[in-house]
């Protein structure tokens, strides 16, 4: 009787502690993200004491006019309007600047720009992607790929 009574309490213990520790997890910000419109993936991870973000997947990989990979060809440095979109590094200088959020620069390759932005993760499986250019900001929610 003793035995099923310890066991009984084990079970329930291992129960209770399984949301607490999925709450735990939902603070991470590393892994794969989907942006919001769906043509990119992102893979974040720890870095340099902070968080790195880099393409490694695209909706559409191949340019359809040059039938060749998609390349930074809207970056405003003619040196870098070559290198190619998969590996792409999209953060710099993520730190982190609070509980489950990080400050420094994203760069937008749709227009070749790099802006103020904050990442923060907003549940287990969305990362709030913000950016700003002066007063206007703007943002997006990532969807966690895969598990």
């Amino acid at each position: 009787m003793a035995c099923r009574t310890t066991f009984i309490i084990a079970i329930s213990a291992a129960l209770l502690a399984a949301p607490s520790a999925r709450a735990q997890g939902a603070g991470e910000p590393t892994g794969v993200w989907q942006t919001q419109a769906g043509d990119a993936r992102v893979k974040v991870s720890k870095c340099g004491g902070g968080i790195c973000g880099v393409i490694v997947g695209l909706k559409d990989p191949v340019d359809p006019s040059t039938g060749k990979p998609q390349v930074d060809d809207k970056n405003p440095n003619p040196a870098l309007k070559t290198r190619p979109m998969i590996g792409l590094p999209l953060f710099s200088g993520m730190q982190a600047v609070g509980p489950n959020k990080w400050s420094g620069q994203i760069y937008n390759a749709d227009d070749g720009g790099t802006y103020a932005s904050s990442v923060s993760v907003a549940g287990t499986d969305t990362l709030k992607v913000e950016g700003c250019v002066g007063a206007l900001c703007g943002g997006e929610n990532w969807t966690r790929v895969g598990r």
